[in-house]
């Protein structure tokens, strides 16, 4: 079980996980402090998921010293919403304030759904389905807000929507965000700062001084781009030229 200690918004050191006679966390540090936009990348099977999932107070079996202050609010790739229950009721599931409506009303509209708040779950489309997903996090009003690949299940269009959204939901309630995704020009366009996780460790980090909002085309991007590749293990040759990121299927 991890030891917890007080440090900001969450403090990781020494973190370990294994799976069987697999280790996927092997002592890994990191810091997260409040307010800040944090990309995680990794292949595959790195441990992306599993270091959220012991963010979250998900997995009581990793070992170090681990410590969330505050509460802590998580976005799946699923939007994961009981589909027996409507909308504004998924929201305020297990919300314990003292005026759960109000709070959830509130995130409704900051989302865009407050027309959809009586609507089943099966009704709404993707991009509705995975801002109901965020409302229910935001209704938590967290100061660490975890992203477990969000967007990856959205077109393109819909996509760009809804970066645009979490992006002026951060801008004002300023939670600490740590996104895990598999795209780089998803955390190039979103974070603060980009970190790449290879063999249980933070083996990368680029901190991204480009005001919003990032073109692709902005040189100093173009260079970020070529570094996170390259820590990734993806080669620019051969078609992946610095000015086009890999997708997902090609960083996998």
């Amino acid at each position: 079980m991890a030891t917890r200690i007080s440090r900001r918004v969450a403090t990781v050191r020494g973190l370990t996980r294994g799976f069987g006679e697999r280790t996927v966390l092997a002592g890994l540090d990191l810091d997260i402090a409040h307010g800040e936009f944090t990309a995680l990348l990794g292949r595959s099977g790195s441990g992306k998921s599993t270091l959220l999932r012991a963010l979250a107070g998900l997995d009581g079996a990793a070992e170090g010293e681990l410590e969330v202050t505050g509460s802590v609010a998580v976005a799946f790739q699923e939007p994961r919403l009981v589909p027996w229950k409507r909308v504004d009721a998924n929201i305020a599931l297990g919300l314990d304030v003292p005026d759960p409506g109000e709070r959830t009303r509130r995130a409704l509209a900051e989302v865009g759904l407050t027309e959809r708040a009586g609507a089943w779950p099966l009704t709404l489309s993707g991009g509705e389905a995975q801002r109901a997903s965020l409302a229910r996090a935001l209704a938590r009003e967290p100061e660490l807000l975890l992203l477990d690949e969000p967007f990856s299940a959205l077109d393109a269009l819909t996509r760009i929507t809804v970066h645009q959204l979490v992006l002026r939901l951060w801008a004002v309630h300023r939670p600490a965000v740590l996104l895990v995704t598999h795209d780089v020009d998803e955390a190039l366009a979103l974070a603060d700062r980009v970190l790449v996780l290879h063999e249980g460790r933070i083996a990368h980090e680029e901190l991204i001084g480009v005001a919003r909002p990032r073109h692709r085309d902005h040189p100093d991007l173009t260079s970020l781009r070529t570094r996170l590749l390259t820590a990734l293990g993806v080669s620019t040759d051969a078609g992946l030229t610095p000015d086009r990121a890999a997708t997902p299927e090609e960083q996998r």
